[in-house]
C-alpha cells in the first residue's frame, strides 16, 4: 500500500503542476501575456505541485514514525488482565502477536488469537485512514495551488524561500549526521580508555580483543595493543602502494600522452566506473579467489606456513581496487597542465 500511496501522491502532485502551469497560461493569454502575472507560469505550476505533495509527505513520514508505538500500545492496553499479570517482557507479548497476525507461527491459545486479530484490525483502519487522509490532503493542497494562479500571488518567492528551506534542512542534516558520528565514536572511545588503559593501547605489542560476557567464560582478558594494527596497516598499504602507484600512473602517462581520442574516450570512463565499485565487492572477491590463490600458491613453492589472511593477498587486492582512482587522477593532473608548461619543458 505504501508503493501505491506514493504513486498516486506523485501523480497527483504531477496533475497539479500540469493543471496550473495550463490554468495561469489561460489567464495570462486572457489578460494581456504573462506581464499581468507576477510570476512564469512554471513557477504556479511549481507551487502548486509543492502544496499537493510536501505537506501529504510530512504527514506520511510522522505517521510511519509514531504510528506503530500507537498501535502496540493499542494493543497491548487490549490484552486480558490475566496475561498481563505473568510478568512476561511486554515486547516479547508484542512479538508473540506480530508473528501469529503475520502468519509465522501458530498458535491454540485464545487471547493469543484475539490479539493477532485486533492487531490486524488497528493496523489496517490505520492504513485505510492514512490513505485517504493523505489523498484528501494532496487535493487540498491541488485545490489551494490552482487558486494561488493570481497577479498579486507571488509563486516565484515563495518556491525559491521553500527550496531555500528545503537546502537548509539538508545542510543541517548532514551537519547533524557528521557530528552523530564524531560523538559516537567519542564516547565509544571513552568508554573503551576507560576499561583498557592508553598505555596498554597505544605501546601493547598484542592485539586480541576477547572480552568475556560471563565471569566463567574462557579468555576473560583481551590484549588490545595498537602497534600490530599500525604494522599491519602500514605493511598493507606499502603492497597496495607498490601495485597501484606504478601501474597508475603509467596508464594515467599513456591515455594522457600517447594514447589517440578514440581509445582515450573508451578506456577513460571505464577507470571511473571501476573507481565507483564497492570495496565490499572487492573484499568479497579477495576473500573468495584471491586469498585462497595466493595460499595454495604459496604451499605449492613450500610456504606452508602461508594463510588466506596474509597481508600479501590484503595488499594485493587493495592496490588493485585503488589504481583507478590513482590512474584517473593522474590523468586529471597531467591534462591540467597548460600547454605553454609543456611547450617551456620541451624547449
Amino acid at each position: 500500500m505504501n508503493s501505491l500511496l506514493l504513486i498516486l501522491l506523485l501523480g497527483i502532485s504531477s496533475m497539479a503542476y500540469v493543471m496550473t502551469k495550463s490554468r495561469s497560461k489561460q489567464l495570462a493569454t486572457a489578460n494581456g501575456g504573462l506581464r499581468y502575472l507576477h510570476s512564469r507560469p512554471a513557477y504556479y505550476a511549481t507551487l502548486a505541485a509543492i502544496l499537493a505533495a510536501i505537506p501529504a509527505l510530512i504527514v506520511l513520514a510522522a505517521w510511519s514514525v509514531f504510528y506503530p508505538s500507537i498501535v502496540e500500545s493499542m494493543v497491548m492496553a487490549n490484552l486480558p488482565a490475566h496475561v498481563l499479570e505473568q510478568g512476561t517482557d511486554a515486547s516479547l507479548l508484542y512479538s508473540q502477536i506480530k508473528h501469529v497476525a503475520d502468519g509465522i507461527t501458530a498458535t491454540d491459545k485464545g487471547w493469543l488469537i484475539d490479539a493477532s486479530y485486533h492487531y490486524i484490525h488497528v493496523v489496517e483502519s490505520g492504513n485505510n485512514l492514512r490513505f485517504a487522509a493523505l489523498i484528501v490532503l494532496s487535493l487540498t493542497g491541488l485545490a489551494i495551488g490552482l487558486k494561488l494562479v493570481r497577479p498579486k500571488v507571488k509563486a516565484r518567492v515563495h518556491v525559491e524561500r521553500t527550496i531555500h528551506v528545503f537546502l537548509i534542512i539538508c545542510s543541517v542534516i548532514a551537519i547533524l549526521t557528521t557530528l552523530g558520528i564524531v560523538l559516537s565514536v567519542l564516547f565509544e572511545a571513552i568508554r573503551f580508555f576507560n576499561i583498557v588503559p592508553v598505555t596498554d593501547f597505544i605501546f601493547g605489542l598484542e592485539w586480541s580483543p576477547q572480552v568475556a560476557l560471563r565471569e566463567d567464560q574462557q579468555g576473560a582478558s583481551g590484549a588490545f595493543g595498537f602497534i600490530p594494527l599500525l604494522t599491519g596497516t602500514l605493511m598493507i598499504s606499502t603492497i597496495a602502494m607498490l601495485i597501484a602507484a606504478p601501474v597508475g600512473l603509467m596508464s594515467a602517462i599513456y591515455l594522457a600522452e600517447y594514447a589517440t581520442p578514440k581509445f582515450r574516450n573508451i578506456t577513460k570512463p571505464i577507470l571511473e566506473v571501476l573507481a565507483g565499485i564497492p570495496t565490499v565487492v572487492y573484499g568479497f572477491f579477495a576473500a573468495l579467489v584471491v586469498a585462497p590463490l595466493i595460499r595454495d600458491l604459496a604451499h605449492a613453492i613450500g610456504f606452508t606456513s602461508a594463510s588466506s589472511e596474509s597481508a600479501l593477498a590484503a595488499g594485493l587486492i587493495m592496490g588493485i581496487m585503488i589504481i583507478p582512482f590513482v590512474s584517473s587522477l593522474s590523468d586529471d593532473v597531467i591534462t591540467a597542465v597548460p600547454q605553454s608548461l609543456r611547450d617551456g619543458s620541451l624547449s
